[in-house]
């Protein structure tokens, strides 16, 4: 019987497709290490993130992002560069007096990665590994993860960004929340991971828009607040892919009325064995730590 050629491209395509799909399932645990594991290596950086892909069991890297001067999207937490962990271009230390000098939307991303970040003794860290580096490109970032996974033929890792911004900071430390979000998804969309991607934010705008005019993304909600489950989905005004709490506000109600409405459950950020592991028994649907060699170890 003479086979048809295309029919058996059509199939093979078809199970290709499937196939991937399945590679790219949310894990069922996310294992999450926050800002690449700043207990372990310089916070949000490159040498951070590839360091937190060796330990076996972490399958998402978290990180922050904020808009420079000239519109790119750098990964950084703080409004400012910090005092507490980064030093000047020629070596020196940030006065503290000057913590508020270097606005990261007040300066060109050229001038930002002059600074040091990571040379320097940071005391909430002390197990920290001291490496110099800078504050990279979110699209870098993603090219020497990527470049990784291929290269020593890691799983495919998940990005949990945060979109560092707020109402209070539209026009001072950050752009308005409908060009941060053009911004970030520009980067996402050029790199092509987005199935691989959570947007989180306490700002809740981001989100609202990523959900309008990007459906397809997964969304996840910041909260540190006394509010009921029903109450900030409410705030929201729509059930995302992830509710995220401080880890303190969870509790096994909590994660009930959250599983029972679809929503995900991802708690900030637990730093000690016991405290995760009473989150595990809560059936959680993963866990953000700044020690994600301790977050492995739970069972």
């Amino acid at each position: 019987m003479k086979l048809n050629t295309t029919a058996i491209f059509i199939f093979l395509s078809a199970f290709a497709a499937k196939s991937f799909s399945q590679e790219i399932n949310f894990p069922a645990f996310s294992a999450e290490a926050h800002r690449g594991g700043r207990g372990l290596m310089p916070e949000n950086t490159i040498p951070a993130m590839l360091n937190a892909m060796k330990i076996e069991g972490i399958t998402t890297l978290e990180m922050d992002t904020h808009i420079s001067k000239d519109g790119k999207v750098v990964v950084t937490h703080d409004d400012y560069l910090s005092p507490a962990f980064m030093l000047t271009p020629d070596g020196k230390d940030i006065p503290v007096t000057d913590a508020k000098k270097y606005p990261i939307f007040g300066m060109n991303y050229a001038d930002i990665k002059q600074f040091d970040l990571g040379t320097k003794y940071y005391k909430l860290f002390p197990q920290q590994k001291k490496e110099k580096t800078h504050l990279p490109l979110l699209s870098d970032l993603i090219d020497a993860v990527q470049r990784d996974i291929k290269v020593n033929k890691r799983k495919q890792f998940f990005y949990n960004i945060e979109t560092k911004c707020s109402e209070s900071g539209d026009g001072i430390t950050n752009p308005k929340p409908d060009e941060f979000v053009k911004l970030l998804m520009d980067v996402i969309l050029k790199k092509k991971i987005a199935d691989f991607v959570v947007i989180q934010s306490f700002d809740k705008r981001t989100i609202q828009i990523i959900h309008e005019k990007y459906p397809k993304m997964k969304t996840s909600f910041l909260v540190a607040n006394k509010k009921t489950y029903e109450e900030n989905i409410a705030d929201l005004g729509f059930k995302p892919f992830i509710l995220s709490p401080v880890w303190q506000m969870v509790n096994e109600e909590l994660v009930k009325k959250a599983h029972a409405d679809g929503v995900k459950i991802i708690p900030w950020t637990a730093n000690t064995l016991a405290d995760i592991q009473k989150l595990k028994a809560l059936n959680v649907d993963g866990i953000i730590s700044d020690y994600p060699d301790i977050l492995v170890q739970a069972k």
